[in-house]
């Protein structure tokens, strides 16, 4: 797979011309730009539009055409289906449809928002004519809604409302790989069709009315993916309830099981749920499972499912707020703790307990502060990845250590960093960890397992990815990394020697 592909065609669309701005800055080089406004501006607002989408052409984006202006009497949701029929995009990119409030009007009962209600309100209407394009072409389109409201540190705003997932290529109960991708009519999902092969079926799109375009996969004891997403539901009395929703997936390349509904912490609210956190999942050494958000109140909820299938309701974890960025991890004596980014701070808290079903304790002392959306479970027990707050290098930390571990490769990627353990070479095993390098790229890093002090050998290999590359290794040892394409393909690569150096085999697209 060559890095000279077809440009990526980005469309975006804003309630006016200057909420557009921010959206347009966030796009980085060798996009195919085109701007849709739901409402007409001012003067001010389409002169700061064409001042960014400018300074946007000048750092490598071919702006296709003026942006256009496409309201109507049904809120634009007819004018928005004609131009996306037109423009086919591979992503979309929109406001915040959620954004989180900043107080809180104890007379009404209702939260207040620095936000115009109007930026929430085209961004709905747009993923609602996203999703019809999107079942009407049959090919995906991926959506980035960038979060807004109440996380005053930096580069906050860029980050996305409903992440990417980071492990979205795993290994099935049969031994064949699947990968799965959020997009703006569902989950999009491609499937190995033997152990080891190359050849491929996809994409499929999955089941699963009204999914917000964000997703996590956790994978049990037993080797079976297991989705979690936001999923929004109409209520009598209008608006909308968003809950935490689970489906699993059994058998690979078959229907997942039906989304089931674990509510939400602030559930039957139309104003509270729909501020509902992104959830983060893991399991422990037992096979009990714990689901975390971020609740309306900016701190963490969480629900538990034991091993015998029966769970609890939502319980709260007091302690000092936190931002949207929650990542759990399982230790090495098979316990999960919790570590999140702080809402008003550069700190990381972290929640642990002594026994399965002990109380939790919450960890003021984590001694890091990492770039918002940077945050992921590492791939040796306890541990967590992040790029630092300063420097944006990579590092690791894990409890009991007295600093974070600095792992090189500092450059202008973005996003977070992961990867897998137990990769041998000449007999001996090694963590292999994988991350987004300037304008996309696939970067590969390698160090001994359990020595990140030793350092770490990075390697960008030639294929940029739309989305935070993946990595798993399959039961027979073979590493694979997967990217998506900017022509929304499924990229490809296998480790050549499943016990000798870390060279790949040629990327391949499905």
């Amino acid at each position: 797979m060559s890095t000279a592909g077809p440009a990526r065609r980005v469309t975006i669309v804003a309630a006016r011309h200057r909420e557009a701005v921010a959206l347009v800055a966030a796009e980085g080089p060798g996009a195919e730009l085109s701007v849709l406004c739901v409402e007409e501006d001012g003067k001010d607002g389409r002169a700061a539009l064409d001042r960014a989408l400018a300074d946007a052409e000048r750092r490598g984006c071919r702006v296709t055409g003026a942006p256009r202006t496409v309201g109507a009497p049904d809120g634009g949701h007819a004018a928005l289906l004609r131009e996306l029929r037109t423009l086919r995009p591979q992503r979309v990119r929109l406001a915040d449809p959620d954004p989180a409030h900043v107080s809180y009007d104890e007379e009404r009962e209702l939260p207040v928002h620095d936000e115009p209600a109007e930026n929430a309100a085209a961004a709905l209407t747009a993923l609602a004519a996203v999703r019809e394009h999107q079942l009407e072409s049959g090919t995906p389109v991926f959506v980035d809604c960038h979060r807004a409201g109440a996380d005053e540190r930096p580069d906050a705003a860029s980050q996305p409302r409903y992440p990417h997932p980071a492990h979205w290529l795993t290994e099935g109960f049969d031994g064949r790989l699947s990968a799965f991708l959020p997009s703006a009519a569902g989950i999009v999902r491609w499937t190995q069709r033997e152990p080891g092969g190359t050849a491929w079926q996809g994409p499929e799109l999955l089941p699963g009315p009204r999914l917000m375009p964000g997703l996590r996969v956790v994978r049990d004891l037993h080797g079976f993916p297991h989705l979690f997403a936001l999923r929004r539901i109409p209520l009598k009395d209008g608006g909308d309830d968003i809950a935490v929703v689970r489906a699993t997936q059994y058998r690979t390349g078959h229907p997942l099981t039906p989304w089931h509904s674990l509510g939400s912490p602030n559930s039957g609210n139309r104003h509270r749920s729909r501020e509902v956190g992104f959830p983060a999942a893991a399991f422990d050494g037992t096979g009990g499972l714990s689901v975390f958000v971020r609740n309306f109140g900016h701190s963490v909820s969480y629900r538990h499912q034991g091993a015998d299938g029966t769970w609890t309701p939502w319980q709260h974890l007091r302690g000092v707020r936190v931002a949207d960025e929650l990542v759990p991890v399982t230790t090495a004596g098979g316990e999960t703790e919790l570590f999140a980014r702080a809402r008003d701070s550069a700190a990381v808290l972290r929640w642990y307990r002594s026994a399965p079903d002990g109380a939790w304790t919450e960890d003021r002392t984590v001694p890091f502060s990492p770039r918002p959306g940077s945050l992921a479970a590492g791939p040796e027990p306890g541990t967590v990845l992040f790029r630092d707050l300063r420097t944006n290098e990579p590092c690791v930390w894990w409890p009991g250590a007295t600093g974070p571990v600095p792992l090189g490769g500092a450059d202008e990627g973005a996003g977070p960093v992961t990867g897998v353990r137990g990769v041998e070479a000449a007999g001996r095993p090694y963590s292999l960890l994988v991350r987004s390098g300037p304008g996309g790229a696939c970067v590969v890093g390698v160090h001994a397992e359990g020595r990140a002090d030793a350092g770490v050998w990075w390697n960008a290999l030639p294929a940029d990815s739309a989305v935070m590359p993946a990595a798993v290794r399959d039961r027979a040892g073979v590493v694979t990394l997967a990217t998506l394409t900017a022509g929304s393909q499924l990229g490809l690569a296998h480790r050549e020697s499943p016990s000798g150096g870390f060279e790949f085999d040629r990327w391949y697209t499905v």
